[in-house]
């Protein structure tokens, strides 16, 4: 790419950036140095890199599959004012 004016006026219009025509050498510039910066980026050579999946070689944080707290279902369907087979009752709202 050459970043001519018409190339990043281009960008900006499928970006949908207004920029100012005074500022396109700006982005030139700018676009410029990304484009040199992957270019470096694949000049590396990582033919005897194995990709990796996670950055850290931790394994996922777990905690004991225990009860932390009793069974309050009891009260609570106490408290509801209708009530079947451990179930709530609620009115029927659509027909």
């Amino acid at each position: 790419m050459d970043n001519s004016s018409p190339d990043i006026e281009a960008i900006a219009r499928l970006a949908r950036l207004a920029i100012d025509p005074n500022d396109v050498p700006q982005y030139q510039d700018a676009m410029q140095r990304i484009l040199a910066l992957v270019a470096q980026m694949n000049a590396v050579d990582t033919a005897q890199i194995a990709p990796m999946g996670n950055p850290h070689d931790l394994g996922a944080a777990l905690r004991a599959d225990a009860v932390s707290e009793r069974d309050n279902s009891a009260a609570f369907l106490a408290l509801a004012p209708a009530t079947e087979n451990n179930l709530f009752l609620v009115p029927k709202v659509i027909e």
